[in-house]
């Protein structure tokens, strides 16, 4: 009865942030919800083992992210292509130069290659560290920094994202 508890408590904690995470990674809402669904019943199914784990919230967001790269690479495979869905909680009734430039770095950010999308929003999203990051990706210090350096590059090129260096 504890290890349910538990768990119902990670889910209730953890949800909310992790599907907001996903949402900014993945294609659409559908795809974030069904692979933050997926990384939970993976978790059920192996409770011992995410418990037992240093940080089960990291262990949740490597897997929720393993859910949207693998949800990606199924989608490539079978050639579908992924349709950009406008939703109605991101159109504003007035666009004005904030909300103009929010929605094109966002799209910005969605044209990356999914690796990259990942990077930037667990970076500049989640607020989290190259080792956090290298952990949730399962990938080394250096693979996120390189993937962070294109990313900003391809941002920077399409005119999503400036710094005061770019002036």
């Amino acid at each position: 009865m504890d290890d349910e508890r538990e768990y119902a408590d990670l889910f209730a904690a953890q949800w909310p942030r992790l599907y907001r995470m996903a949402r900014a990674v993945a294609d659409d809402a559908a795809s974030a919800e069904d692979a933050v669904q997926a990384a939970f019943a993976r978790a059920y199914a192996s409770w011992g083992r995410v418990r037992r784990a240093d940080s089960p919230e990291a262990y949740l967001r490597r897997m929720v992210l393993n859910e949207i790269l693998g949800l990606r690479r199924k989608a490539w495979s079978r050639r579908e292509r992924p349709h950009p869905t406008v939703e109605t909680g991101l159109v504003a009734e007035a666009h004005d130069g904030a909300v103009a430039e929010r929605d094109r770095m966002w799209a910005a950010v969605r044209a990356l290659p999914p690796r990259q999308r990942a990077v930037i929003v667990l970076r500049y999203y989640e607020d989290l560290s190259e080792e956090q990051i290298a952990l949730a990706l399962g990938c080394s210090r250096g693979t996120v920094k390189s993937q962070a350096a294109a990313a900003l590059t391809g941002l920077r090129r399409c005119g999503a994202f400036t710094t005061g260096d770019d002036e």
